[in-house]
């Protein structure tokens, strides 16, 4: 392993492996996860993993609140079966503690957070049972806001999206931007009052696809103290080069932009997970225009993290910035808002 990656500390911001996790039998989500995932963080060394809970489309709207839970209760399960390699953690001392041991931090965070809709309430309960991060769109429409698919509507927040952003805050769970529309994005950044995150967009300027951030908006999110985890699937990179040089250069531009301070990562990786939970026959050809197979070669789940850290280096970046983007300013981030919202509750 890369030796710089193996001394930082490494934070990814999005990995979908509940979604595969939970596709198994109850009695099998521990194990599963110990014997498919985890070798995969201990080979990328991450430190910190967000875990989304996100809801398909065949659980909306009826079922959505109760995958929510049957989600969110699989990450308690393989958490504790799990205790000598990860811990649940939802304040900086947990996180830090789960360091000191030599375990991963996993942070729960909602995807669009269909299952909550207009009962924003709801995001109190949720906050009890362990979630942290929270977006309220995917690539279409919900009770609380427009996802950047239908960016041609123009539509920002729902009153009820307003009103969900108002009680995050008072939470203290962080407002996931990735995946709303442009529109709603300028929304959050008007009202906002504390950082916001994009856990999974990168850089329009360098592709034009409308899941990842125009300059202005990676200039709002850092301007409030925020983060932008660069996603690192191929189709929302390039048109078809999908390389680690690609990746590198929308780390770059949005460094240039924001400031080295508001750079992460949020891998998405989705391969591993689409192979567990869609049927062959069912698979789509494209994910919202950008395709499938559209993978960066090594890098197709979280062992392949250390070619981060050596394209990183190969382009000269000083060790301390490298550092920053792997994991620091996550980590940073997290230790601020989640003291806060330990504090309140």
């Amino acid at each position: 392993m890369n030796g710089l990656h193996e001394r930082a500390y490494v934070a990814d911001l999005h990995n979908d492996l509940l979604c595969a996790v939970t596709e198994r039998p109850v009695d099998r989500w521990a194990d599963f996860f110990r014997e498919r995932w985890l070798p995969q963080l201990r080979a990328g060394a991450v430190d910190l993993q967000v875990l989304p809970v996100f809801v398909d489309d065949q659980y909306r709207p009826e079922g959505a609140l109760r995958r929510t839970l049957r989600m969110i209760e699989a990450a308690h399960r393989l958490a504790e079966v799990n205790a000598d390699a990860v811990a649940l953690c939802t304040d900086s001392v947990q996180i830090d503690r789960a360091a000191a041991e030599g375990r991963t931090a996993l942070v729960l965070a909602l995807e669009s957070a269909p299952g909550v809709g207009e009962d924003v309430e709801l995001l109190e309960t949720l906050f009890r049972l362990g979630v942290r991060i929270a977006s309220l769109a995917h690539f279409g429409r919900t009770a609380l806001a427009d996802g950047s698919a239908e960016d041609a509507a123009g539509g920002r927040l729902a009153r009820a999206g307003v009103s969900a952003l108002a009680e995050m805050e008072r939470l203290g769970m962080l407002f996931d931007v990735s995946h709303l529309g442009a529109a709603g994005v300028e929304h959050v950044l008007e009202l906002a009052t504390r950082p916001v995150l994009a856990t999974h967009s990168s850089a329009r300027a360098l592709f034009d696809h409308h899941r990842n951030l125009t300059d202005a908006q990676i200039r709002g999110i850092a301007s409030g103290g925020g983060v932008i985890g660069v996603n690192f699937f191929g189709g929302y990179l390039h048109a078809c080069d999908y390389s680690v040089d690609r990746l590198v250069d929308h780390f770059e531009h949005i460094a240039g932009v924001a400031g080295i301070a508001h750079v992460a990562m949020g891998p998405d990786f989705i391969k591993e997970v689409l192979a567990d939970t869609v049927p062959l026959c069912c698979e789509e050809v494209a994910v919202e225009g950008a395709p499938m197979d559209s993978y960066l070669p090594g890098l197709e789940g979280p062992a392949g993290l250390p070619l981060v850290t050596t394209a990183l280096q190969r382009r000269g970046w000083p060790e301390e910035d490298i550092r920053a983007v792997l994991g620091e300013n996550v980590r940073r981030l997290l230790h601020r808002e989640l003291d806060r919202s330990a504090a309140a509750s």
